[in-house]
């Protein structure tokens, strides 16, 4: 819980195939802006990683991820599932307004699941 998967290319796909959703940060080193999201990033997942991962791509190292996703300014947030972009973010932006947006995915997350028929398991002898 809280931890934070520093992206390297051997574990991207980790990152796009996961079923949890996962916040994906796009970051470089030299960019204020993302410096300044680094402890709301931290706060986040200390407060929401038993239900979201968190992982960050430094766009300096990976290049061809950040370009797949169309990234053109940092810091983006990206949230992910199945690889596929629930939520996009442009810009530092505070703990509330981060905190709200994922509070509405998981809240959609769980209706979906309450409005699914439970799955049956059936033996056959």
């Amino acid at each position: 819980m809280g931890d934070i998967l520093y992206v390297q290319q051997c574990n991207w796909q980790e990152v796009e195939s996961s079923a949890k959703p996962v916040l994906v940060d796009f970051w470089a080193e030299w960019c204020p802006p993302c410096r300044m999201l680094a402890p709301t990033f931290e706060k986040l997942a200390a407060n929401y990683g038993y239900e979201i991962s968190f992982a960050k791509v430094n766009v300096d190292e990976l290049p061809e991820v950040a370009c797949q996703y169309g990234i053109r300014s940092i810091p983006t947030l990206l949230l992910l599932r199945d690889g596929q972009v629930l939520e996009e973010l442009v810009g530092a932006r505070p703990y509330q307004d981060l905190a709200r947006i994922l509070d509405r995915h998981l809240t959609a997350t769980a209706k979906s699941a309450e409005k699914s028929p439970p799955r049956v398991a059936r033996l056959v002898n």
